[in-house]
């Protein structure tokens, strides 16, 4: 298989069959990032590592695809329209407008003449082939669906493609002394009172980029979260230790704009650039569990229910639509099992072993 090159916004998107060698080839470039939804490589986008690529690659076949015709770039640029109007997140959109694009230059035919046998075969592609996750296959569902429906008007192409059964899968939750090593690791106060407040108050890595001065409300100890998921605002928690970090760092740093800013002080901090300061954080931790910054998110809740706090309250605090989501939390508490004994103990207390 060649080694095929795409670009996405401003990064290099890298595909191929798995090889070591490769693989060495890709972390040799400053900036790769392993995404492992979509099971490829990413390197920023610039002509140097365009350069490089073509380099490291010049023994093998390398098919580099950056263009896509002008006809499905209006389509495109059309749906993205009417998810804008419809109210869809950016977040949302621009997850949305990636799945047509790997799934337009999937079939290689214009995106106005597909047929329900052309979306089955990316939809079985994405699943035996790619070993996409059920839940990234009904996104990129989804995603297919608004261009039928909403952007070409050609819904019925879509009605009879059914949805991978949905994953049961339990939030993964680190215990009390991971976080207090993992928020103890970092030196940085700015990085440092970012993942204080995800934990602290359970928020969204979307949410905590987002936040401005005048949503702490420290009288109340309270934080007001502007247009989370679903474009709710929701009031969460404001500890005690959060809000003494928070001003440690203001006065460092004097935010004016965003809280956490980025480079450019008229904007937010990334989100990636979060995800890499808790992987930071958990390297120096030496917390070798598979964690994401969401994870401290997961980990609020399972700490709150093992507390004796009620469920409906942490619905609250986490924005959560519906309890069913919430209720998941009660699958992973120690809670309910720490009073249960094996019966291996039964054995072993009756002197079998």
């Amino acid at each position: 298989m060649s080694v095929k090159v795409s670009k996405l916004e401003n990064e290099l998107i890298i595909t191929f069959t798995y090889s070591t060698e490769r693989i060495n080839k890709i972390k040799s470039i400053k900036g790769y990032r392993w995404n492992p939804n979509e099971k490829e490589w990413s390197v920023p986008f610039c002509d140097e590592n365009i350069n490089i690529l073509k380099n490291i690659f010049r023994n093998e076949q390398l098919y580099i695809d950056f263009i896509i015709d002008e006809k499905a770039e209006r389509i495109i640029k059309y749906m993205d329209e009417q998810l804008k109007l419809k109210g869809y997140s950016f977040k949302t959109r621009t997850t949305y407008i990636k799945h047509i694009k790997r799934f337009s230059s999937f079939i290689d035919k214009d995106l106005d003449s597909i047929t329900e046998q052309d979306i089955r075969r990316y939809i079985l592609f994405l699943l035996d082939e790619q070993n996409s996750s059920h839940s990234y296959a009904n996104q990129a569902i989804s995603s297919i669906k608004f261009l039928c429906n909403d952007t070409l008007k050609q819904g019925k192409i879509i009605e009879s493609i059914p949805r991978p059964k949905k994953e049961n899968k339990l939030p993964k939750v680190l215990s009390f002394e991971e976080v207090k090593k993992i928020l103890g690791a970092l030196n940085n106060e700015k990085h440092k009172t970012i993942l204080f407040l995800v934990y602290s108050a359970g928020l969204r890595v979307g949410e905590v980029v987002r936040l401005r001065s005048e949503d702490i409300d420290s009288k109340r100890m309270l934080i007001h979260v502007v247009q989370g998921k679903g474009k709710k605002d929701r009031y969460t928690l404001l500890s005690e230790i959060a809000l003494n970090q928070l001003r440690k760092y203001y006065r460092i740093f004097k935010p004016e704009k965003w809280l956490f800013p980025g480079q450019n002080k008229e904007e937010f901090l990334t989100e990636r650039t979060v995800e890499r300061i808790f992987e930071k954080a958990c390297f120096l931790a030496n917390i070798n569990k598979k964690a994401s910054v969401h994870t401290l998110r997961h980990s609020f809740a399972t700490h709150l229910l093992e507390g004796g706090t009620d469920l409906r309250f942490i619905q609250e605090l986490l924005g959560h639509s519906s309890s069913k989501t919430t209720e998941i939390y009660t699958h992973v508490t120690k809670k309910n099992l720490s009073n249960i004994q094996s019966p291996l103990d039964k054995l072993s207390k009756n002197k079998i072993f």
